[in-house]
């Protein structure tokens, strides 16, 4: 066999895991959308006094987690978990294609 008849089966592998990461990319930024609109409509909806509020910011590898507001222990804790599922799940994702490729 030649090399010439095996590339358009890696072409085609390649493509695939391209339209997987688009989609995943794609699902995760839907995602991040409908979580601000539903929180903006319960917070307006609510119309409660006190308000709280928590993100993480990742520099490099290295969450920062933050809150604020009565319920920011919560929303620190919550953010602390997201954050170690993201690298683990990162982690996870470059052994695999490590593999792969």
């Amino acid at each position: 066999m030649s090399t010439n008849e095996n590339e358009p089966a890696e072409d085609k592998k390649e493509s695939g895991r391209a339209n997987w990461v688009f989609w995943i990319i794609s699902a995760g930024l839907i995602l991040a959308f409908v979580g601000a609109l539903i929180m903006v409509l319960a917070m307006v909806l609510s119309g409660s006094g006190s308000t709280s509020g928590g993100g993480v910011i990742f520099i490099g590898p290295f969450p920062i987690v933050f809150g604020f507001g009565p319920d920011a222990g919560w929303l620190i804790a919550v953010g602390i978990i997201i954050a170690v599922v993201s690298l683990v799940l990162l982690w996870v994702m470059r052994r695999k294609l490590g593999e792969d490729g």
